[in-house]
């Protein structure tokens, strides 16, 4: 991981040896250093040219104190720190494991679970850097180190804390340019809202392996980070929607850290919630749509309408006397009371048999069945014998029987005629 000693570099600081180099910064070199007992560190010595700048001394001296209130589980901790020598240096844990930038250059963008990983852990360190008071203004892929344990945030060499009067855009621009907001080079008070636009273009390249707005001349990037929209590629979903949301050019529409994190890490079933009380909403709609459609059915007029409009109640019709047409029916007339007050007549009739007309001109009757109902005379007739009547009438004989004729051929019986 590390890289061979060059002529000038120092042997030993400290406690330590220093047996190789991990990288160089805009404040400093960062060196592997080693203990007497085999401990490995991470030890930055500052430039040469920067020992007589008051300034950028005191600038090392925040960084000591800033990376100290950050909490440990999201950037590399601070073990010891020599500011009173000739070359002050600062020693923070040791991370094993490339950046991501040169992960991203040597095996390609990143993609599904591990991309969704990578968001998560920079989002969250870079909440809990805004949640101590401090803005990066460095964020970017070769500050993110791949180490076993997950992505941790380095170098705040150049970060300032929120509480200092000095942070404004007044001062010099610094920073890697392709991750610069357009605050940064606009001439307005830096806000956390500049580390989020980074986090942007930094998930952009895990992505794609290449920044949103590009990584050519550094006035062609200014200008897209000015005037153009972002190229997002190998993002979708949550993700997508957030680092678009990330890019925006106006800082106060930008999430904050902490929506990121939420964001990232809400339940897919939230969205879900929403849709069902909107469905709970309509089926209480669809219901009292189908309450009225009842009252229309049954009562002819909606519940709430008044008396006026509900329809009188019918009289059932008067009941006639029955006449020889309706002899032998039986009639079961029931008034059964509807809703609206109305009656409903249901009539039973029960037919009798009819005696099948022969040839003959005379017919002798049961006379002990029900008496007839005629408005005709019974005419004079000659005494017979009563037929004999089968008890049950399921017999297949009629229950009458011919006779000879009478003397009186034009006579008969009126149920017959």
């Amino acid at each position: 991981m590390s890289e061979p000693l060059e002529e000038d570099d120092p042997r030993r600081l400290g406690a330590y040896d220093i047996v190789g180099r991990l990288g160089e910064g805009g404040q400093g070199v960062v060196y592997l250093g080693r203990t007497a007992e085999g401990e490995q560190a991470a030890v930055k010595l500052l430039h040469h040219g920067l020992l007589t700048d008051p300034d950028a001394r005191g600038r090392f001296l925040r960084e000591v104190a800033i990376a100290q209130r950050v909490a440990r589980f999201s950037t590399a901790p601070v073990l010891h720190a020599d500011m009173a020598g000739r070359r002050p240096y600062i020693v923070s844990e040791y991370v094993p494991g490339p950046s991501l930038r040169a992960l991203v250059m040597a095996e390609g963008p990143r993609r599904g679970a591990a991309l969704e990983r990578l968001a998560v852990s920079t989002a969250t360190a870079l909440a809990a850097i805004h949640r101590a008071g401090i803005l990066h203004r460095d964020f970017k892929p070769g500050n993110i180190l791949m180490g076993p344990e997950g992505p941790v945030v380095i170098d705040f060499g150049i970060a300032r804390a929120l509480d200092s009067p000095s942070v404004t855009s007044a001062s010099t621009p610094m920073g890697t340019p392709s991750y610069l907001a357009p605050e940064q080079l606009g001439g307005v008070e830096l806000t956390p809202a500049a580390d989020v636009f980074a986090w942007g273009v930094t998930m952009v390249f895990a992505a794609c392996g290449r920044p949103a707005f590009g990584a050519d001349s550094t006035p062609a990037v200014i200008s897209r980070i000015l005037n153009t929209e972002p190229e997002i590629s190998g993002l979708d979903g949550t993700l997508r929607d957030l680092v678009a949301a990330s890019l925006a050019k106006d800082p106060a529409k930008r999430p904050s850290a902490d929506d990121l994190v939420r964001g990232l890490t809400s339940p897919p079933s939230a969205p879900r919630r929403r849709s069902r009380k909107a469905l709970l909403a309509l089926s209480s709609a669809l219901l009292a749509a189908a309450a009225v459609a009842v009252a229309f059915t049954l009562y002819g007029h909606p519940v709430e309408s008044t008396p006026a409009l509900r329809q009188p109640a019918l009289s059932p019709p008067p009941t006639t006397p029955s006449t020889p047409s309706t002899v032998g029916k039986v009639t079961d007339r029931t008034a059964a009371a509807t809703p609206s007050g109305t009656s409903r007549r249901r009539t039973t009739t029960t037919a009798t048999p009819k005696p099948t007309r022969t040839r003959s001109h005379q017919l002798t009757v049961n006379t002990t069945g029900p008496t007839t109902h005629s408005s005709v005379p019974e005419p004079t007739r000659q005494p017979t014998p009563k037929p004999t009547v089968e008890p049950t009438t399921q017999s297949t004989q009629p229950w009458w029987t011919p006779q000879p004729p009478p003397d009186n051929p034009f006579t008969c019986v009126p149920q017959v005629c």
